[in-house]
């Protein structure tokens, strides 16, 4: 069966009989402000980094209702031709924002804003959390991995382990900008000129007479990139010295060097140990060690902290997976509508008994604050749309609080200031800035050195201040107040 499909088809149910409501009820053209926000960082951490958003513009640009689409909500028996006729004809024409890919991201800011037609904005809930949270998820594990790894080179190697050809292809992307070096898989290096790399499995050492003979007909094929995997039968008894006797027995009489060698199983840190002592003596202290098995930051940490002698690591399924904690909880959520003639939006916002669950109301920007002398990030702000945007810009001293502890408070002074969401559609047109993935992944990592290390720590990181300005922490709490007394 052929699963190529229009992906405006990939949503939920409910999106399409909310709209025919909505259209029955003559709201299509509602103008609504719908926000995507996560509420707590994967694995405890301090940060996340912002993932999908090449994919989003570029999903935004494909929305149309095919005939086939039509024909098969039709047979559904849930869709009058009235409406169908309306999906038909419809164009998209909302304007999107989203901070920059690469970003570092915190938990209750809007990261995405989606303002237009309420039918329209809301029938792209599904794909732009689909596309932002599986991105996010990916880009954010990398650049822990990254941090564990310091400068040793680390590459994604998960794609047979990813849930589906479109999340190891999308996943090596995401895992690319959030740090790693390159990545095992071919259509990422095609698609998007991922730097790409691996060496051989167990197979190809297998499926010759002896463990030598499978390192000398891989080296004849690839004299100036020999990487021998030598843990199939045993690292120092039997691989090691393989590699060592086919660089001095056919690599060397050719005038080339062994590269590297790959240990997949077993101590890693004693091994590695172990097989630097030997190739060393052996005159070979430029053969690199590259280590796989497994691994996650954690152990990576550990490692390093043993003094394991490894120069590269090759990280699969626990990265393209993000094994630890595999869901990034994106939501998208209504929080403002505006009817046709009104100039500002009314404030809409999720009450909840959980106050974590509580939704911030209103159409909204973000600022980041960067001090002048560290060039660290101080803290995120979080306004209505119309609030005027000068003093910050003017770098007046500022104090912000926590919106729920608001006793927490801190005073900003001597700051920069940088609006984070940007326009990628205005009124269904395309205006987003264009950036090369390179762009991206050092853009990710001059983010990423903009974090105090307290907040990059994997456990008990430093909470970083995400504060509500003064005019949106009074408008949610009247919302609050009028509502509780509507229900009382």
């Amino acid at each position: 069966m052929n699963y190529q499909m229009n992906r405006i088809m990939l949503m939920d149910l409910y999106e399409l009989t909310m709209a025919q409501a909505w259209f029955d009820q003559g709201l299509g053209d509602l103008e609504a402000c719908f926000d995507v926000f996560f509420r707590k960082v994967p694995e405890n951490g301090g940060y996340a980094i912002m993932g999908g958003i090449e994919d989003l513009v570029q999903y935004l640009q494909e929305i149309k209702f095919s005939p086939d689409n039509l024909s098969y909500l039709k047979s559904t028996n849930l869709f009058h031709d009235d409406f169908l006729n309306y999906l038909r004809d419809m164009d998209f024409t909302c304007s999107v924002y989203a901070v920059r890919e690469g970003s570092v991201i915190f938990p209750n800011e809007p990261i995405v804003k989606v303002v237009g037609p309420i039918i329209q904005a809301q029938i792209v809930e599904t794909m732009i959390l689909l596309l932002v949270n599986h991105q996010s998820l990916i880009s954010t594990k990398a650049s822990r991995l990254r941090l564990a790894a310091g400068k040793r080179q680390v590459l994604e190697f998960g794609a047979r382990r990813a849930q589906g050809y479109t999340a190891a292809l999308m996943g090596a992307r995401a895992a690319y900008i959030g740090g790693m070096d390159g990545s095992s898989c071919l259509a990422s290096g095609e698609f998007f000129q991922v730097p790409v790399g691996g060496t051989m499995a167990h197979s190809f050492v297998q499926s010759f007479p002896t463990e030598y003979e499978a390192f000398v007909a891989y080296a004849k094929s690839f004299p100036d990139n020999a990487v021998l995997l030598v843990d199939t039968y045993s690292v120092l008894n039997s691989g090691l010295p393989n590699a060592i006797r086919v660089h001095k027995e056919v690599l060397a009489p050719m005038g080339k060097k062994l590269k590297g060698i790959r240990i997949d199983s077993g101590d890693l840190t004693w091994l590695s140990q172990e097989a630097r002592k030997r190739l060393d003596a052996a005159g070979l202290s430029d053969v690199k060690i590259t280590v796989s098995n497994s691994l996650d930051e954690y152990i990576i940490r550990d490692l390093q902290m043993q003094g394991a002698m490894i120069d590269a690591y090759g990280v699969g399924e626990r990265l393209i997976t993000a094994h630890n904690e595999p869901v990034f909880g994106g939501v998208y959520k209504l929080s403002g509508i505006r009817r046709k003639g009104e100039p500002h939006f009314e404030p809409k916002m999720k009450i909840s008994e959980n106050h974590e669950k509580v939704t911030n109301p209103g159409s909204k920007t973000l600022l980041r604050f960067y001090d002048n002398e560290t060039d660290k990030a101080m803290a995120d702000l979080i306004l209505l749309e119309d609030e005027d945007l000068q003093p910050y810009y003017h770098g007046q001293e500022i104090e912000i609080f926590d919106p729920i502890q608001t006793w927490k408070r801190k005073i900003l002074h001597n700051y920069r200031v940088r609006r984070m969401l940007e326009p990628l559609m205005e009124n269904g047109r395309v205006v987003a800035k264009s950036y090369s993935l390179q762009e991206l992944r050092d853009f990710c990592q001059q983010e990423m050195a903009s974090l105090w290390p307290s907040i990059k720590r994997f456990e008990n990181p430093q909470t970083y201040y995400v504060d509500l300005s003064p005019r949106l922490w009074q408008v949610k709490h009247e919302f609050l107040e009028k509502h509780s007394k509507r229900n009382n």
